[in-house]
């Protein structure tokens, strides 16, 4: 369903399990992140009631999912780090860097990248639901993996509407799988969620 291109090897996992507290916390700020990029989009493109509401009620999901790792890393007795940067993005950002186009191309572009962060994600967490030793969150993974997958099909769909009859963003998007594959080439060494 997902379609990427190179998946993560499920060594990743030992990296990531060697420090859980290092990836609930990059976890916790990606739902963060994930939340304000929805509000972003609304402030963006107020134009689009329909998808207005649909980043209204993901901006509400994300942050209840924010809450949710933060309760993990508590009942371990862990706290929450400081946020640090996601290459990964940066890295994906640049694939829309020379596209040229108005305000629609633009918003398609956007959630494009939201779409493959999605994606990512969700078989990242597809990834540590089956390999992670702790039992819980195995469970705690493949809970949110569902919810990953919901997040990428809806951002992907509204692409899609928005491009009909004026952009091919199939073919746009496939040409992103592919890049988002060369991307991952260098990732998967740490204990990030696409790191």
């Amino acid at each position: 369903m997902l379609r990427l291109k190179l998946p993560t090897d499920p060594r990743w996992v030992n990296i990531a399990e060697k420090n859980i507290s290092e990836i609930l916390t990059d976890h916790a700020f990606c739902e963060q992140k994930a939340a304000s990029a929805a509000i972003s989009i609304i402030v963006q493109f107020p134009e689009y009631p329909e998808l207005v509401d649909a980043m209204t009620e993901l901006a509400r999901e994300e942050m209840e999912h924010f809450q949710r790792v933060h309760d993990q890393l508590k009942k371990r007795r862990l706290k929450l780090g400081y946020e640090r940067k996601d290459p990964y993005v940066g890295d994906l950002r640049t694939f829309f860097k020379d596209k040229s186009g108005g305000r629609k191309q633009h918003l398609i572009n956007t959630l494009l990248l939201a779409a493959m962060i999605e994606a990512r994600s969700c078989e990242r967490f597809r990834v540590l639901s089956e390999n992670i030793n702790d039992e819980e969150l195995a469970y705690f993974y493949a809970e949110l993996m569902r919810s990953e997958a919901m997040h990428y099909t809806m951002f992907l769909g509204f692409a899609r509407k928005l491009g009909e009859g004026e952009l091919n963003v199939d073919e746009l998007w496939n040409s992103f799988l592919e890049y988002e594959a060369e991307v991952m080439l260098k990732y998967g060494k740490s204990e990030q969620i696409h790191g």
